[in-house]
């Protein structure tokens, strides 16, 4: 009789739940991604199965996600250990806006120097986002994602903190596979794959994105692989145009990959990195128009790059960050590059390594390695057409 008590209960229990769910789930899912993210929230569809399966169509957060359909599927167990937890959620075709705009000073923050750009959601202020993922007094939501899957997404990347009107990149056709995740202090191994294609300038063949590897939120490690193919150079001017002009070095397009592995321990990640450039195109310049000192200089530490890698235009260099707050900047590049240049002007080449380098052409090109990474640009280094007639100008100088 207990036995059969306590199974009529859970089922009236379950019943009600439902019944529940199917009378306010939709208004109640609608009210929580509002007040989390201070947009309007439409949904066209909901559906509830009998497992509490939730299915919904047509997801639209006003200018900053939509998706398809999002399906979820609730754990019942760890629902009852005070956890919200989702053996399955999938995505398909989800449509994510993300812009990062200068950093502004708040009143609150008047006497602090803002020296950094700050990333935000559009229309959510720092402060609205803080107070809403912590309450005061609250502790944050125990949420865990055994399984997590985007099909077909797309996120654009709006960055109005470089150029006079700012960048936008995309990435498409997204497919994510994650697993084990705890978004709580948990010490557990989340698996995660990724692939996408970057679609750059309209007419140009699209880049590939892939990462792949493990991370524990908890003790801050990491491992993981990251592959860029195809990037374009031109297209990310924007975030090196301090360090040269494109138009002087006479650079119309470059493609580059990119490559990193990247582990951590304890919070310090380290990621070793590998840049080489696989196409350039250079501007024609009519027969009687001298050539620019940027561009020579551009054509000199090109074949110092060749003579160092075996012909090959290559750069590699580490990055050490920290897990919780990662940093990638171009700078990390523009030092990478002048290390290696200081490295080869104090090393003794060989002959047939340097044919084309003669030490006094460079030596009256330029005066230092900061001289040199001005004229190179990240991502973008120039393939020189005149090499043969710099040098021979050369000679005759030193004739």
């Amino acid at each position: 009789r207990i036995l059969f008590i306590i199974i009529l209960v859970l089922a009236l229990l379950y019943i009600g739940l439902y019944i529940f769910m199917i009378a306010k789930g939709k208004a109640m899912i609608i009210k929580g991604i509002e007040d989390f993210t201070h947009k309007k929230v439409s949904i066209a569809y909901f559906d509830l199965s009998p497992s509490l399966g939730l299915e919904m169509r047509d997801l639209n957060i006003e200018g900053l996600a939509k998706a398809e359909s999002v399906s979820v599927s609730p754990s019942i167990p760890y629902l009852l250990t005070g956890n919200i937890a989702f053996n399955n959620v999938t995505l398909v075709r989800p449509q994510i806006t993300y812009q990062r705009d200068p950093a502004v000073v708040t009143e609150s923050a008047a006497t602090t120097p803002v020296s950094a750009p700050a990333t935000t959601i559009p229309g959510v202020t720092a402060n609205a986002v803080a107070a809403t993922v912590r309450p005061a007094g609250k502790h944050p939501l125990r949420l865990i994602f055994k399984r997590f899957n985007i099909k077909g997404g797309r996120i654009d990347f709006i960055d109005r903190t470089v150029g006079s009107e700012g960048i936008k990149l995309a990435v498409k056709e997204i497919n994510l596979n994650l697993t084990n995740l705890y978004l709580f202090p948990f010490s557990a191994i989340t698996s995660f794959d990724l692939q996408g294609k970057i679609p750059w300038q309209e007419g140009q063949e699209e880049g590939k994105v892939a990462i792949e590897g493990w991370l524990n939120l908890y003790k801050k490690d990491i491992q993981a692989t990251l592959k860029i193919e195809g990037i374009d150079g031109i297209y990310l001017y924007p975030y090196y145009s301090q360090w040269v002009d494109l138009g002087k070095a006479r650079i119309e397009r470059a493609n580059l990959n990119f490559t990193s592995n990247i582990q951590g321990l304890n919070n310090n990640v380290t990621a070793e990195c590998h840049l080489e450039l696989t196409d350039i195109v250079r501007k024609q310049r009519a027969p009687d128009e001298p050539q620019e000192k940027a561009e020579k200089i551009a054509d000199a530490v090109l074949d110092i790059f060749r003579a160092l890698n075996q012909g090959k235009i290559v750069l590699d260099f580490t990055m050490r960050t920290k897990m919780d707050r990662p940093e990638f900047g171009f700078g990390n590049i523009k030092m990478a590059v002048e290390k290696k240049l200081t490295e080869a002007r104090g090393n003794d080449f060989k002959a047939e390594d340097v044919l084309a380098l003669p030490g006094k052409f460079l030596e009256g090109l330029v005066k230092g390695a900061a001289d040199l990474s001005k004229a190179v640009v990240v991502g973008t280094f120039a393939v020189g057409n005149e090499i043969k007639r710099s040098v021979d100008d050369a000679f005759r100088k030193e004739k």
